[in-house]
């Protein structure tokens, strides 16, 4: 189970960095994912993981506050609007459905960013 933990913490990883270009696949839970993984498995990779200078804010900061910092929450939700006003208006133009699933996506994915409270510095 060990080695599968290890894995499937890994995959989370990949998933967490992808995560912070692409705008639909969030960062911090895949990375909270890959440390509860880890912490199960391999104490040396999920210490490394809460004690990475770029990565492991997300996960201290998300453990002990419940919060998302302000910039991430502005950051998150102009870029998925960005990204799915765009696939709305240039890639489903003809698919009525499409538009209006992929309006409901970007409605509850921000409702969801929006429900943490804002991390205050």
């Amino acid at each position: 189970m060990k080695t599968l933990f290890m894995l499937l913490g890994a995959v989370a990883l990949v998933l967490g960095l992808v995560g912070i270009f692409v705008p639909l696949l969030p960062t911090t839970p895949f990375l909270l994912l890959a440390a509860a993984l880890w912490v199960r498995s391999s104490p040396r990779l999920y210490g490394w993981l809460v004690s990475h200078r770029r990565l492991g804010p997300y996960i201290r900061q998300f453990r002990e506050h419940r919060a998302i910092p302000l910039r991430a929450k502005v950051i998150s939700v102009a870029l998925l609007w960005a990204t799915l006003l765009y696939c709305i208006v240039a890639v489903v133009d003809r698919l009525w459905w499409a538009q209006l699933l992929l309006l409901a996506v970007a409605v509850g994915v921000t409702w969801h960013i929006l429900s943490f409270a804002t991390l205050r510095r």
